[in-house]
């Protein structure tokens, strides 16, 4: 399956949403040539959401001749306000946005929607409508405005259809049920795919890209994807891998302990490890700004790698645990979409030493990595951590980065994740985490009145990181973490919690921001 991203923010929900039904999916630009697209000889095309509207100049839009290619189309949101402007349907500005959760009223016989109630809910956002579909469609579903919310044409080549709601999100309602509908019963596709079977290509392809004097280097983190990486070269090459392992200063409790445990488990014999932390803590000092701390950040771990890599003879490679959606958000799949990350792993490191670069998970999605990771005997404790992002407790820090800051976000961090894991909840969401503000309340420590620190923790649910809701704690359990925090970690007089879910806001809070857009979106 290939999902044609025009720049909305659930595409990769969409191919996640396939691969689960156990079809293999690929995200491309939605403007991409009709030869790049069916050179991939995909079984059936989706058009996904987008920012932009239909009825603005200089929109994406597909390839024409792949509408006419005779796969099994659906459209999703934009994707469907595409189909019904390109196949000679009208779409307008509509008399009444909806977003969120809609009620969605089913017309007449749909293949699509075969099996679903009468009527249901599904999650909307979208700015434009169908106002009428194109020759030789029928509408199959309204919402509860009356505007239209789904239309096919099953004798159009293979079929097509499209629906102005988000089937792949949590909040509609027999959303799996459409999807499904559309691989298996009207494309025909086989549920196949298993990431898991994937891990002996794998090492082949490193064996066949490696020479059998060259060596590798990998830049490990600590996270699921870099030591998985390790994994999979280190099977594929043994010791002639090279493992660099930097400490910046910037890690959560035990980890680097953890890491060189793990990798002596695996059986990696060279690994470079470097303590920077006073090096990065230099390097930061004097700055508040989001962006100049990760920059900073990068360009210090590309001083650091480049002198340990420059002492390890044959190194011709670097294998870099880049996942699927780190591709699209250090540079976005589609025109319109936002590049969301400025800094990923060692992102730049390959062209600055003429290393080329081993990405072995490019094309997996993180619960897919882990998956390879207990395959592979990767231990528990790395395969099940939450995710930490690149430039480490910075990220979690609002300001400048201190020792004592460190200190005290490290701590509050550390007593977060183990109460999660004392309440037996630690695996029940995506991340959680305490963040350190520049906020100052008045506390009462005893009898004296005392100026102190706030910390934020945050809790998610997510699948892949793209979206996430806000964890609804357990009131107990958040009195525990608030009642630890404000007695062992000095300094700090309030705990408050983050109830925003990921959009409008990030997962991780320190990040450069964009200027807002002050365009409307017809299909955020």
């Amino acid at each position: 399956m290939v999902v044609l991203d025009f720049g909305g923010q659930y595409a990769h929900l969409i191919a996640r949403r396939i691969r689960e039904l156990g079809v293999y999916s690929e995200i491309l630009p939605g403007d991409s040539p009709a030869e790049e697209v069916l050179s991939r000889r995909p079984g059936a095309l989706v058009l996904s959401g987008g920012p932009m509207s239909v009825l603005e100049e200089g929109s994406p839009r597909p390839d024409p001749r792949l509408l006419d290619s005779g796969l099994p189309i659906l459209g999703i949101c934009y994707g469907h306000q595409l189909l019904a402007h390109a196949l000679g349907g009208v779409v307008r500005r509509s008399p009444r946005a909806e977003y969120g959760g809609t009620r969605i009223i089913r017309r007449g016989e749909s293949r699509l929607l075969e099996g679903l109630p009468d009527e249901f809910t599904a999650w909307m956002s979208h700015g434009d409508v169908v106002a009428e579909p194109p020759p030789g469609f029928s509408a199959t579903a309204i919402s509860e405005s009356g505007l239209i919310a789904a239309m096919e044409d099953p004798d159009r080549g293979a079929g097509v259809y499209s629906v102005q709601f988000h089937p792949e999100v949590a909040h509609t309602e027999h959303g799996m049920d459409v999807i499904r509908n559309f691989l298996l019963s009207i494309a025909g596709l086989e549920r196949d795919w298993n990431p898991v079977s994937r891990i002996p290509s794998m090492i082949e392809e490193v064996r066949g890209m490696v020479g059998p004097e060259d060596s590798v280097i990998c830049a490990v983190s600590g996270g699921v994807d870099s030591m998985t990486t390790a994994a999979i070269v280190h099977r594929a090459i043994g010791d002639r891998l090279h493992v660099v392992f930097v400490d910046h200063g910037l890690l959560r409790e035990g980890e680097a302990e953890g890491v060189l445990r793990a990798l002596g488990e695996l059986g990696i014999r060279n690994v470079h490890f470097v303590d920077a932390s006073d090096r990065f803590l230099s390097a930061l000092r004097g700055l508040t700004d989001p962006e100049e701390k990760r920059l900073a950040i990068g360009r210090t771990f590309a001083e650091v790698f480049e002198e340990v890599a420059s002492r390890v003879r044959g190194a011709k490679f670097l294998a870099q645990g880049t996942i699927y959606p780190d591709r699209i958000e250090s540079g976005a799949s589609g025109r319109g979409a936002d590049r969301i990350k400025s800094h990923h792993n060692v992102a730049g490191l390959p062209e600055r030493f003429g290393l080329r670069l081993i990405e072995p998970l490019r094309d997996l999605y993180k619960d897919e990595v882990r998956r390879i990771a207990r395959e592979l005997g990767l231990p528990d404790y790395i395969v099940d951590r939450h995710p930490f992002p690149g430039p480490g407790l910075a990220v979690r820090i609002e300001g400048e980065v201190t020792e004592e800051k460190l200190r005290i976000a490290r701590r509050a961090n550390a007593i977060v994740e183990e109460e999660f894991v004392r309440a037996g909840l630690y695996g029940a969401v995506w991340q959680a985490f305490a963040v350190l503000t520049e906020g100052r309340w008045v506390g009462v420590k005893g009898d004296r009145r005392e100026l102190g620190r706030v910390v934020i923790v945050r809790a998610v649910t997510s699948e892949d990181g793209m979206t996430a809701d806000w964890y609804r704690i357990p009131h107990d359990l958040m009195a525990r973490i608030s009642k630890r925090i404000t007695e062992e970690v000095p300094g700090i007089v309030m705990v408050a919690y983050a109830a925003t879910s990921k959009p409008p806001a990030t997962i991780e809070p320190y990040r450069a921001a964009r200027p807002p857009s002050t365009r409307p979106s017809p299909c955020r």
